[in-house]
C-alpha cells in the first residue's frame, strides 16, 4: 500500500511541476468494479476469472494547450482491488493496474466534455501466502507478486455539475501479456472518477 501512495504522489507532483508549460491539470479519485470471463480450463488446469469486487484508485493528466490547443495531453493511473478476493476460494489475492497513456480530451461547453486514451503499463497481482518474505536488506512482505506487461485502451464522458469540478463515468480495457493465473488476459474495468480540472475553461 505504501508503494500505491508513493505512485499516486509521484504522479501529482510531475503534474504541478509542469504548471508552468500546461494550462490545465485534472486530478480524480476513482471507484468501479472489473468484468471479466468466469472460470475456465487451460491444459486441464482450472483457472478462476478475475473480474468482481469493488476497485478504487488515483488518476491524473497534463492538457498542453499553448501546443495542441487543449486537445492532447498525458495521463496516469493507478487502480487496485479495495479488498482481497480468494484465488480458487483458497489464496487472498489483490490485483493492482497501473498505466501511462497518451490522451485526447475536450470541453464541448460549459457542463460537458469526452476523453479518449491508450498507453501501456502493468498488472501485478499479489498473493498473500501467510508467510512473510525478506529480501537481502531486511524488507519484508506478507504477499508474493506476479507482474505483467499490459496495454490499455479507454475514455469517458465528463460532466461538470459545477465549474470545474466533473464527474466522469468511464472504461478501460486491459490487454494484458501472459495472464496465465487468470481465464482472461483482457478484463475491463468500469467506473466512475471525481475530479477538478485546475486551469480548465468554465
Amino acid at each position: 500500500m505504501r508503494k500505491l501512495i508513493a505512485i499516486a504522489v509521484t504522479c501529482w507532483i510531475w503534474s504541478f511541476a509542469t504548471l508552468a508549460r500546461a494550462q490545465q491539470i485534472d486530478v480524480a479519485f476513482a471507484g468501479g468494479s472489473l468484468a471479466s470471463p468466469g472460470y475456465g480450463f487451460n491444459g486441464g488446469i482450472f483457472l478462476p476469472g478475475e473480474g468482481g469486487g469493488a476497485f478504487v484508485g488515483f488518476n491524473g493528466d497534463v492538457l498542453f494547450k499553448p501546443l495542441f490547443k487543449g486537445n492532447l495531453g498525458v495521463q496516469a493511473e493507478v487502480n487496485w482491488k479495495g479488498s482481497q478476493g480468494l484465488y480458487g476460494g483458497q489464496i487472498p489475492y489483490r490485483p493492482l493496474f497501473y498505466d501511462f497513456n497518451a490522451m485526447w480530451a475536450r470541453r464541448f461547453s460549459k457542463h460537458f466534455g469526452a476523453e479518449a486514451l491508450a498507453g501501456i503499463g502493468g498488472e501485478s497481482i499479489r498473493f498473500y501466502t501467510g508467510n512473510y518474505n525478506c529480501d537481502f536488506y531486511g524488507n519484508c512482505s506478507d504477499y508474493v507478486s506476479s507482474n505483467h506487461f499490459m496495454g490499455d485502451f479507454g475514455g469517458g464522458i465528463r460532466f461538470y455539475p459545477y465549474g470545474n469540478f466533473f464527474v466522469r463515468p468511464e472504461v478501460r480495457l486491459y490487454v494484458i501479456n501472459n495472464n496465465m493465473e487468470f481465464s482472461s488476459s483482457h478484463p475491463v474495468l468500469y467506473g466512475v472518477s471525481i475530479g477538478y480540472a485546475f486551469g480548465g475553461s468554465k
